[in-house]
């Protein structure tokens, strides 16, 4: 089996080499920079240069690949143009004769448009590529336990003893480990009765601020409370890493969370019907955060 990665540079996708290798595929990581090469052989993948903006390249390198799992940078300038990435990929896939492709969609998909336009985008992808003829799986993750390890969270918690995120304390939120979404991509690759497929994946645990806090305090060994950021010093702090318009985009997101009297489900209470077919060792968070320890507290 040969598994061609998009995105496997960010925490998102990079488990999908270890995953792959587990079930003995060859896995090629695609990156748009040479600077990331050591990472990814490291990892076990064979990188290559390519960028999902090239059609021409992407018809290239996917030429024998049996498998691709994407996703779509979030972090675009123009998230619109995530539309011609996927586009690229796809039709490339299409056109070589790709045996199934796994989307990775950073999120739970809108039951429609909600006029944010990285959201939008995804669904304008969704069609895309449920039209394409390919054989495909949709694995719509909630929110990552990754994310606190990123620079909004990660140093309140050494500085200040608190776990910061932008999500109002009273939201509940099933947070899922990174590692355990790139196995779904991957037990989808292989598993061929799944042809046609959605899957909306959580971790196990519902968890509101102050439960998430008392899980996170289990796992660290230390007490820490939930401490609810406002968004605007959430954007503040992700400027530098997406740029101005990344982050206001995302920090309105969460704003509307925090003024909101009902909020969006982030955690599917039948992970049992989706272990069936996609088998895949859940981390709770307690555990995820242990094996973290270092990070926060050093």
């Amino acid at each position: 089996m040969k598994i061609l990665v998009f995105g496997a540079t960010g925490s998102q996708q990079f488990n999908v080499i270890s995953e792959g290798k587990k079930k003995g595929a060859e896995v090629i990581a695609a990156t748009s920079s040479a600077t990331s090469f050591e990472k990814l052989k490291q990892a076990g993948a064979m990188p290559i240069l390519a960028n999902m903006s090239d059609a021409n390249t992407m018809q290239e390198i996917t030429k024998g690949i049996d498998a691709i799992a994407f996703m779509v940078p979030v972090s675009l300038p123009n998230p619109f143009d995530g539309l011609q990435y996927a586009k690229n990929v796809i039709d490339a896939a299409k056109t070589n004769g790709v045996k199934k492709i796994v989307w990775n969609t950073s999120g739970w998909l809108a039951p429609q448009k909600i006029g944010i336009p990285g959201e939008d985008v995804k669904l304008d992808i969704s069609d895309y590529l449920k039209n394409s003829g390919l054989n495909y799986v949709i694995i719509q993750p909630t929110i990552y336990m990754e994310n606190m390890l990123g620079p909004f969270c990660a140093p309140f918690v050494k500085n200040e003893k608190k776990l910061a995120y932008p999500t109002p304390e009273a939201m509940p939120i099933g947070w899922i480990a990174s590692r355990d979404v790139s196995a779904f991509v991957v037990e989808a690759i292989y598993n061929d009765k799944l042809k046609a497929d959605s899957f909306q994946i959580s971790g196990l645990e519902n968890l509101k601020g102050n439960d998430l806090a008392e899980q996170f305090s289990k796992g660290l060994g230390e007490k820490i409370v939930y401490y609810t950021q406002p968004a605007k010093e959430f954007g503040d702090i992700l400027k530098p890493f997406v740029g101005e318009a990344g982050a206001t985009g995302v920090a309105s997101y969460y704003e509307g969370l925090q003024n909101a009297t009902e909020f969006p489900p982030k955690f599917n209470p039948n992970m049992s019907e989706v272990l069936e077919k996609l088998p895949v060792q859940m981390t709770s968070l307690a555990q995820w955060t242990k094996n973290n320890k270092a990070y926060f507290l050093n």
